[in-house]
Formats: structure tokens, sequence, C-alpha cells
């Protein structure tokens, strides 16, 4: 008997069967008997906050609750493994937001493992204990979501997970675990985790909220191109003098006001990343988090 259960990414409810008749399907299929399960199915049901919908079609039902229903009825096999196709994919952002919290709550009660494919790398980052990133079916890191996040291993990690500015250029000096490159942009130091020598390609990778105004390590001479409101936080998009496009994260503040003044910038060495040289990260590619 399988361990493993599945939630498709649309849910594959059965319209004309009640809420709890669709929570206890698995258990039919192994011959439970009814009472059992229906029993099984109100406990499930409890669960996932949808006790009082049980007598209800799917139909009835709002997409969070036809999504908890879902939760329930791969639950209702007690599955070792739990497997999650991009769920949420077909919800609202509002709804997905909630859902995520509902379903790092059901995990933790249940104390099942989730595998959860998404493209959303929010849902990833929030929900999960450990992150695989794989690219072309290689998985090239795995980590929680703060090492994922912050301390990429390559160049593929850091410029598919989240967003970074790159600066591509040579090693010219290293130093413990600090290193200098020189790019067409500038020369600047960043983290060397992966121990890169002196004529070395590589590429520098900082993320767009560890740009600073006033920094005086690592300048860039910009001028403001595009501002970007998102309530409390503001996206700048600058242009170097040298023609480098570089992303910038600030809260909503007057900083962020100015538009098409000279703008310099910079960023510490610490927050900084280089890397071996690879191919920028291609769309498409999968998380899978647990």
């Amino acid at each position: 008997m399988r361990e493993t259960a599945l939630i498709f990414q649309n849910l594959a409810l059965f319209p004309l069967m009640r809420v709890w008749e669709n929570v206890a399907f698995g258990l039919e299929a192994r011959g439970v008997a009814k009472r059992a399960r229906r029993n099984k199915a109100y406990e499930l049901l409890d669960l996932v906050a949808l006790a009082d919908q049980a007598e209800k079609t799917p139909g009835e039902l709002s997409g969070g609750q036809r999504q908890r229903v879902a939760i329930a009825r791969a639950l209702a096999v007690d599955p070792s493994v739990l497997l999650l196709d991009e769920p949420l994919s077909a919800l609202d952002l509002k709804l997905r937001q909630h859902m995520r919290a509902e379903l790092r709550s059901i995990q933790k009660k249940t104390g099942v493992t989730f595998i959860y494919i998404t493209h959303d790398q929010g849902e990833a980052l929030t929900m999960s204990d450990r992150i695989a990133v794989m690219n072309a079916g290689r998985i090239e890191q795995v980590g929680t979501a703060d090492q994922v996040y912050s301390n990429p291993v390559s160049a593929f990690s850091a410029s598919f997970v989240g967003e970074a500015n790159q600066f591509a250029g040579r090693i010219v000096a290293q130093r413990g675990e600090m290193a200098q490159i020189d790019t067409p942009h500038g020369r600047f130091t960043g983290c060397n985790p992966t121990g890169l020598a002196v004529g070395q390609d590589a590429i520098l990778f900082v993320r767009p909220e560890n740009i600073r105004l006033g920094v005086a390590e690592n300048v860039l001479h910009t001028h403001l191109l595009r501002r970007d409101l998102e309530g409390p936080f503001v996206n700048l998009f600058m242009a170097t003098q040298s023609g480098a496009s570089v992303a910038m994260l600030v809260p909503n503040t007057a900083e962020a006001a100015v538009l098409g003044t000279e703008v310099a910038i910079g960023f510490t060495g610490a927050t900084a990343t280089i890397l071996p040289l690879r191919p920028a990260a291609r769309t498409g590619q999968d998380i899978a988090a647990e």
C-alpha cells in the first residue's frame, strides 16, 4: 500500500459527492466500513475547520474551503508524505497568503512531511523547513529558506531565488573569505564562499534590499529611472554611468521620493556574494519546498 498522497493542482474533487464523502473516498477504496470512514472524515474536516460544511457539495464552497477539503482527503489515508503540486496557483493573492498559513498550521499539527512544488518563491520561502532548488532536473542547493536566500552556493541559486543585482568580472584579489572582483562598472569587494582564486571569472550578486544610499564601500554613481510603489516598500530602478541596471528596495520614506536625480548608492562587502561564472537562471524552473 502506498504511503504517499497527492493534492492535485486543480484539486480534483468529485462534484456530485458531499464534502465528507470526498474526504472519505480513499478510505472507501481501501475497504473501510462506512461508519468508520465517516467518523474519520468528520475528524479531518474538524482539523481543517470545515466540520460544519460536511454535508455540502464542493460547488457550494469557496476556493479556500475546497482547498482544505482536498487537504483533508489526502490526509485521510494517513500518508507518510504528502505531495502538493502547486495547490494554490488558482487562488487570488489574499487567499493564497491565507492558505499558506493554513497549510503550515496543518503540517505542524499532523507531523506529515509535505513536499510542496511551486513556482512562487514567496510560498517556498514562507512555508518551508527546507528548500531544494532544481535546475534542469539537478539539485543545485538544499537548505533552509534563510540559507538558500542569503547564502547561495551557485550562480543559478543566487539568480533564480529572489531578485539580485549581478556584476560579472574577474577576481583580482583574494584574502580569507573575501575577494575583489573587477567589473566594467567598478571594482567591488564581496564574500567568496567557494574560494575563487585570482584570475577566475565570476559574478558578484547583491540583493536589492542590501543596496543603500551613501554607503562608502562598493560605491555606484547612478541616476534614478523608475520608482515602483508597493505600499510600505518602493522598488527603485537605477542606471549607472557605465550603463548597468541596478534595483534597490527601500522603505516608502522620503529618500525614495526622488526621481531622475543623481544618486550615489552602494553596498557592503558582507552583503555581497561572489560566485563562479555560470549562465543566468532560466524561467520556468521549480522550487521544491519541504
